[in-house]
């Protein structure tokens, strides 16, 4: 009984900090032998394509790496460092604007809002162009002093 080799390749390759949307991926080659009955002189090559799962050891993003350096929750803001506050908006639905680093938006069902770090304040501007039935954009300012956790339930309160 002859044989044939079918060459099966699996792609992968680690995935890099600057990229954590891609899947990590590794390549290895495995040959196999499996037995047929038609000549020897044909030959068939199965490729397959797997990746591993996001808990199978990927290096943790540095989203992950400010988040579980914040301090406590009641610790005033002003403890936080620049990036820290930054991945924890994110991590409460915010996504920094295109024009401005220091402005973030946030879109809720009930109202969306927009929030400027400033050197002294956090401001947020829940606005009338939303959903809800706003007649006016609704401002209001937090000082760095508040707990991390009193501004968050303060601005995710709504307007």
């Amino acid at each position: 009984m002859s044989a044939f080799h079918v060459s099966k390749l699996i792609i992968t390759s680690q995935a890099s900090a600057t990229h954590p949307k891609f899947p990590p991926f590794s390549v290895f080659r495995k040959s196999l032998s499996f037995p047929h009955s038609v000549s020897q002189c044909q030959r068939k090559i199965a490729t397959f394509v797997s990746s591993k799962s996001s808990e199978a050891g990927e290096l943790p993003t540095a989203e992950d790496e400010w988040l579980s350096r914040l301090p406590d929750k009641n610790k005033p803001l002003y403890s936080h460092s620049l990036p820290c506050i930054e991945a924890w908006l994110r991590s409460l639905g915010f996504y920094q604007s295109r024009e401005d680093r220091a402005v973030l938006l946030i879109e809720k069902p009930d109202w969306h809002a927009q929030l400027s770090l400033d050197i002294t304040e956090l401001y947020t501007r829940y606005l009338k162009s939303g959903p809800g039935n706003l007649e006016r954009d609704v401002e209001r300012r937090f000082s760095y002093a508040l707990s991390r956790e009193d501004i968050e339930n303060a601005i995710l309160g709504g307007p």
